[in-house]
């Protein structure tokens, strides 16, 4: 399954990442220090303690052919010629160490001239075909693992029969105007990850960079460099486990200073004030970190009620792209509250919604509008400008939108095109709506066999494709503007000239342009 997918702008990868070298061994102590292998202990053991039977057997074995051989050398000396240099000569071939390889040993002698080699890397003629093939195949494994500046890079968080890993694929436009979708590399993750944010705040020094931060099962995240393969640590982790302590058959946990104590839910990376990351957990908790000194400066616990014992995960978080003091959270409370994070003690302005929050996503183009969807298949849109002055009743939506018949697991505006929202649900279905005056209409609706969704989102570069991740664990990219609908109304956004297909599906006959197929209340 993909959990999560992230677009890595154009030009931004290194066009040959760079392959790491094997850890070393201090740093393969440092792994075993860290307790990492402490699972596969108890079986390496047992083979051990296996093998090392097995080697005292055969070393008794040995003995007790020497003392016979001593015996027999004993008894028949005089009268059986030869019998005598039985001993000497299986002490010559050492029995002990029989099994032991010895480098030194040359298998060819030189006795038959030049026409036989020990290896074929010592025979100039096979050599010399050897060192072109190795250099055909070092110049296209050069050319597998390029990345052209014109090319995107799509990032899937994803779990397959148990391995967690994220999966760099690439996507390049050919000339013919069709695309190329490949996987790139892979980077093997020690948790389920449930998040993702890409940022370009270069840890390194420098001006910028390519990383991107993983929420996950774990109370840790992850940051890793995106610009290097084979790499078998992040390069930094903001918050985690310190210890852990069993006693009997309880087991208590220490946690970093100012960590998560439960899953990472949500991640958002503030694009204007690059070192900032914000989180949200499980744990009720919102927190932002510091990307430059890997700590958190600040946290939340807004969507929490001790006095009625109300606890709720606060499932997603984002940053307003216009004003970036301004931080967005939405919660299993069935409330979204609005943050200035340039006053730290204001409580914040708290509307309710009508489920539990799923996602949220402000509105590119509007920096008073955001949109929050929900467990319950309905997607509401706020305007900041219509809170109340009591920061407690927040604000009422301007409409409530009845997109899906299931969750509306992910939302994503189009960066070019104004009010074009994508929605895409656990009922397998992903839908482009036109927001224009806070009407919302369905202008083309698609099920991209991801099976259910659970994350979308478009790319900045070429901003009417749609990647999509989901339960079948197959991305899909959408190039929405193939969409009649769509290229009607928004086409004029687009540099690229595409021939819209209506497709023969009951799909695209039920949802027209300009027509609703669902229920929209409008306040």
């Amino acid at each position: 399954m993909i959990s999560a997918v992230s677009w890595i702008p154009k030009g931004v990868a290194k066009a040959i990442p760079v392959e790491v070298e094997p850890p070393s061994k201090e740093e393969i102590d440092e792994i075993l220090k860290s307790g990492a292998l402490e699972r596969s202990a108890d079986s390496d053991d047992e083979e051990n303690e296996e093998m090392d039977l097995d080697a005292a057997k055969k070393a008794a074995e040995v003995s007790q052919a020497l003392a016979a051989a001593d015996a027999l050398d004993q008894k028949n000396r005089s009268t059986s010629f030869g019998s005598e240099y039985i001993t000497d000569a299986l002490r010559e071939l050492d029995m002990d160490h029989y099994d032991d390889e010895d480098d030194g040993i040359e298998v060819f002698s030189t006795g038959l001239g030049d026409r036989f080699y020990p290896s074929n890397d010592m025979d100039p003629y096979l050599k010399k075909d050897k060192d072109d093939a190795d250099e055909d195949e070092d110049d296209e494994e050069i050319e597998d693992m390029t990345i052209k500046p014109s090319d995107a890079v799509i990032v899937c968080a994803r779990n397959d029969d148990d391995i967690s890993q994220l999966q760099v694929c690439v996507f390049e436009e050919l000339e013919d105007g069709d695309f190329n979708l490949y996987s790139h590399h892979d980077i093997i993750l020690p948790a389920f990850p449930l998040c993702t944010a890409w940022l370009d705040c270069n840890l390194k020094g420098g001006d910028k960079g390519n990383f991107i931060a993983i929420g996950s099962m774990e109370p840790a995240i992850e940051i890793w460099d995106l610009d290097l393969v084979d790499e078998i640590q992040p390069f930094l982790v903001l918050g985690s486990v310190a210890k852990t302590k069993k006693k009997g058959k309880k087991t208590s946990v220490k946690y970093k200073k100012d960590s998560h104590t439960d899953s990472v839910l949500g991640l958002a990376w503030n694009k204007e004030v690059r070192k900032y990351l914000a989180s949200a957990s499980a744990d009720t908790s919102v927190k932002i970190w510091d990307l430059v000194t890997g700590e958190c400066f600040h946290t939340r616990e807004h969507h929490t009620d001790k006095a009625r014992f109300i606890l709720k995960l606060v499932q997603a978080v984002a940053w307003n792209g216009h004003v970036p003091d301004v931080l967005l959270s939405g919660s299993f409370d069935r409330s979204v509250v609005l943050m200035d994070m340039r006053y730290p003690s204001h409580t914040g302005i708290k509307s309710s919604v009508a489920a539990d929050v799923e996602s949220l996503a402000w509105d590119p183009y509007d920096q008073h509008s955001f949109v929050v969807s929900l467990e319950d298949g309905t997607v509401q849109g706020f305007d900041v400008r219509a809170a109340t002055s009591d920061p407690t009743l927040g604000c009422k939506p301007c409409f409530t939108l009845h997109a899906h018949d299931k969750a509306v697991s992910s939302v994503s505006f189009s960066p070019t095109a104004p009010k074009l929202l994508a929605t895409g649900s656990m009922d397998k279905m992903v839908k482009l709506w036109d927001l224009s005056n806070n009407q919302p209409s369905c202008i083309a609706s698609k099920n991209p066999k991801a099976g259910a969704v659970f994350s979308i989102s478009f790319s900045v570069d070429s901003p009417f494709l749609l990647a999509v991740g989901g339960s079948k664990g197959d991305l899909q990219v959408w190039d929405t503007l193939t969409e009649v609908g769509v290229a009607r109304k928004f086409g004029k956004y687009s540099s690229r000239k595409v021939e819209p297909v209506v497709a023969a599906t009951a799909d695209a006959d039920a949802s027209p342009e300009g027509e609703d197929m669902t229920d929209s209340d409008q306040e």
